[in-house]
């Protein structure tokens, strides 16, 4: 049996009840912490509060070399874990087709995702989001600025009057990691796209003291967010509820909320 264990958003405790007893339960647990991470706790963190060992698995070692995770199974209880949803990388469903192919069952228990919680803490509808888009560091895709795509799905989304959840940069380059910061994020899209644009910086969803932060992109270039992990929503057009929501929880400014409304 392989299955599939979502960690949630924050921490060691983040996980759900059915994905703790699961992780307790096995013969032996692997991870993945390349496509996300906890940032308020660390592997050992994880494994003491799960009282178990964690097999940590790097990117080749998911995509190209997944023999010893599904070998396991065959045999044993085995669960692997991600941080958010298991199910949202392509990764892990690819993961899962191949343990199907072999006729292991497997099983998936979700934890809570980065979209529903951005959604739940800025007051924005979660059914007027649209396609989410992943902004890199600059050395990270090899070039300056904001790659094409990136302001190419925020500008179909706002043509639609969706919102835009942008996923910000992690690189894995030591055991905690290089994360991207909201303001940092705001200043690229600033610069290489719409200064004036209203943008929305949640920080550390999932935690005790999660942030929530709006205003023009130039603004936010400016401010400080405090401890990762970070997300920026570019909002399109804002039903009422949605621009006070945007008022009263993030504290964004009557003139840019203005520009937003639906009429």
């Amino acid at each position: 049996m392989l299955t599939f264990v979502g960690l949630g958003l924050y921490d060691e405790r983040s996980v759900t009840l059915a994905g703790r007893d699961a992780i307790r339960a096995a013969d032996r647990v692997f991870a993945e912490f390349y496509t996300s991470q906890l940032a308020g706790a660390s592997i050992g963190e994880i494994e003491d509060y799960h009282d178990t060992d964690i097999e940590v698995r790097d990117r080749a070692g998911i995509e190209q070399e997944p023999d010893p995770i599904l070998d396991a199974a065959l045999e044993d209880e085995v669960v692997f874990l991600t941080a958010g949803d298991t199910m949202i990388s392509t990764t892990h469903v690819d993961l899962r087709l191949r343990a199907e192919q072999r006729g292991i069952e497997t099983q998936v228990i979700h934890g809570t995702t980065a979209q529903a919680a951005a959604s739940s803490l800025t007051g924005l509808q979660n059914y007027r989001f649209g396609k989410a888009t992943t902004l890199p560091f600059e050395r990270s895709h090899g070039g300056d600025g904001v790659p094409d795509s990136v302001i190419e799905t925020i500008e179909a989304n706002r043509d639609r009057g969706l919102h835009t959840l942008v996923f910000l940069d992690i690189t894995v380059e030591s055991d905690d990691g290089t994360y991207m910061r909201g303001d940092q994020a705001a200043s690229l899209l600033a610069k290489h796209w719409h200064p004036n644009a209203l943008g929305v910086v949640v920080a550390r969803a999932g935690s005790p003291d999660p942030v929530v932060q709006a205003g023009r992109l130039s603004a936010l270039a400016e401010m400080d967010f405090g401890g990762p992990l970070h997300l920026l929503v570019v909002p399109g057009s804002l039903h009422y509820i949605e621009r006070d929501a945007l008022a009263a929880i993030g504290d964004a400014p009557a003139d840019a909320l203005d520009e937003n409304v639906i009429d």
